[in-house]
């Protein structure tokens, strides 16, 4: 059986930060899925899981309004590891391409306040696992010590094991 390509990166060196994850042919498109890093692979805590639920509520409805990007925006979802999203967006785009709307759509969920869109009873699977003021830390976190100063090296990702 092959092995997923997302499991040959080096998790141990993959450091916090938006990455080209794979780029698929659907049709006459191409569809790019974007790993968004907020957390350091098995070197820092994960992402609390109500706070990463919240932070895929809020950027899910900003990337969904946002008057650029969202027409091309297919998909904003959590990893099952909890250190980050995946955010698929139809063209072919590299990470630089979505620094800026990133740093809109984190500064959008640091800032939020109010009632999180999509967290009632009849909206959502598991509308009690939400924890907004740790979206709100986790997000102006991620701003000000990743996207505020991203280089290369949060850009390409790590040689493959």
């Amino acid at each position: 059986m092959n092995k997923i390509p997302s499991f040959t990166i080096n998790h141990n060196k993959l450091l916090r930060g938006i990455y080209v994850s794979r780029k698929d042919n659907i049709g006459n498109d191409t569809v790019t899925t974007f790993d968004i890093r907020m957390k350091e692979p098995n070197r820092e805590p994960a992402l609390h899981p109500g706070a990463l639920h919240t932070i895929e509520h809020l950027a899910a409805t900003y990337l969904r309004n946002d008057a650029e990007w969202k027409d091309r925006i297919v998909y904003w979802g959590p990893m099952g590891c909890l250190t980050g999203n995946y955010l698929l967006i139809r063209g072919d785009y590299e990470s630089r391409d979505i620094v800026e709307l990133m740093k809109r759509t984190f500064s959008f969920v640091a800032g939020f306040d109010g009632d999180i869109p999509g967290a009632a009873p009849e909206d959502c699977g598991n509308w009690l696992l939400h924890d907004l003021p740790m979206a709100r830390w986790e997000a102006g976190k991620y701003v000000t010590e990743v996207l505020d100063c991203i280089t290369d090296d949060n850009m390409v990702y790590p040689e493959s094991i």
